[in-house]
């Protein structure tokens, strides 16, 4: 009797252990915290069989788990939403290169990282947001804030309000600024800018189209999502706040409207290399970047995409001028950018 309980035993662990072993998951560290998502990893789960294990952060925390974490780290896939956070670690060897067809012949070349010899990408990015200018139209001419150029400009003195200069979505958009105007009319801007704020930055990008909207200022700067949500809201406030504001997607006569990402990578010490690879093949997907248009509006950045979201589409669908330096390079100037914030005296 003892001897069929000890088999009948041994053989239901063992049974255990074949399955776990046989599990298939990927662990992600996410920076993205929009409840839309959870659809998203639901889907791929249901079609892969992949049971997905999840660590929400910002993009600096993942960065400096990665680093404490080193090869005893369980991440399989990083997921982050800004190009200076991806070059970062790209730069610091946090991830490791993928080779994909699928990757390579969805998402453009300035929207990944760089290939390295082998034609491998660090990173890649499954969704772009413009930064856009909002003002308030009863205040200010559309044609005094055309151009990220003017925010610097003696005109619009006393009207800007801005988040904290050195948030991750301005020193992306300042990096940007720096590849086309150089390092000494970067700063002048950047003084400029000091200049003409209504107020010390404070806040979040709602915040600052809020505070364009009550009169706090005139003139603010935000990434395109955060009006477009308030654009969706039923909500009679938000309402309120879209009719009084007038979108500017600026430098379309130059270099076009700046536009960072939110992008994801294989980890350095990924031990699921395989099933991250297929998910960062499934953010590339029709379906997921649908999803990254509708449940989140962001613009997708694989080739083909329908959009089919009403406030994207107010907004001006996805028929703007975007800037088209790589988003790689964006990345390592916002780094010479923040030791200018201080001497323009940008909090």
């Amino acid at each position: 009797m003892f001897k069929r309980i000890f088999t009948l035993t041994l053989f239901t662990l063992l049974s255990s252990t074949q399955a776990l072993a046989q599990e298939q998951v990927v662990n992600i560290y996410s920076a993205r915290h929009y409840p839309s998502d959870e659809a998203l990893y639901s889907q791929f789960s249901r079609t892969t069989g992949i049971r997905i294990h999840r660590v929400d952060a910002d993009d600096a925390g993942i960065l400096a788990r990665l680093r404490a974490e080193g090869a005893a780290s369980p991440a399989d896939v990083i997921l982050l939403v800004d190009a200076a956070r991806l070059w970062r670690g790209e730069t610091e060897g946090l991830f490791q290169p993928v080779k994909s067809a699928v990757l390579d012949a969805a998402i453009p070349a300035q929207l990944r990282g760089a290939a390295n010899a082998e034609g491998a990408s660090a990173w890649y990015g499954f969704s772009t947001r413009a930064r856009v200018i909002v003002y308030d139209k009863i205040k200010v001419k559309r044609e005094d804030v055309d151009t990220y150029e003017e925010l610097g400009d003696a005109k619009n003195k006393g009207r800007l309000c801005i988040r904290s200069g050195s948030h991750p979505y301005n020193l992306s958009l300042f990096g940007s600024v720096y590849e086309h105007l150089g390092e000494a009319q970067t700063e002048t801007w950047l003084k400029g800018m000091v200049d003409n704020m209504a107020r010390a930055p404070k806040g979040g990008d709602t915040d600052q189209i809020r505070a364009v909207a009550s009169g706090e200022c005139a003139v603010a700067v935000t990434n395109s999502y955060y009006l477009a949500r308030l654009m969706r809201s039923s909500k009679p406030e938000d309402q309120s706040v879209v009719e009084r504001i007038g979108v500017v997607f600026p430098n379309q006569s130059s270099w076009g409207t700046h536009v960072n990402i939110a992008g994801g990578a294989v980890a350095k010490h990924a031990k699921n290399q395989a099933n991250a690879v297929k998910f960062l093949e499934y953010l590339a997907s029709a379906q997921a970047q649908e999803h990254f248009a509708n449940g989140n509006n962001e613009w997708p950045t694989a080739k083909g995409v329908k959009l089919d979201n009403p406030a994207l589409k107010t907004m001006g669908g996805n028929s703007f001028k975007s800037e088209t330096i790589p988003i790689s390079v964006v990345g390592k100037n916002s780094v010479k950018v923040q030791q200018m914030l201080d001497r323009a005296g940008f909090r």
